[in-house]
């Protein structure tokens, strides 16, 4: 597991109110990491936040983490 998807899961719990509806996978691309991140609705409404803003929040965090390690990152949210 990687840093950057440790993050995107603790943020994801953070924000849900249904934290054990979160699920957070992780896999190697050709660009880099991708972490998934699925959850409820209405959850997923507030993970993604008004105009995108949290989602490219998390999505900053992450990149954050990834540098730390060396590496690129994608997170995409799914429901």
């Amino acid at each position: 597991m990687s840093r950057a998807r440790d993050v995107v899961e603790v943020i994801g719990r953070a924000l849900a109110d249904e934290p054990d509806a979160v699920s957070v996978t992780e896999g190697d691309g050709h660009e880099g990491t991708r972490v998934e991140l699925s959850t409820t609705g209405q959850d997923l409404g507030r993970m993604i936040g008004r105009q995108g803003r949290t989602a490219s929040s998390i999505r900053a965090l992450a990149e954050l983490a990834a540098d730390a390690e060396g590496r690129r990152v994608t997170v995409d949210f799914v429901d």
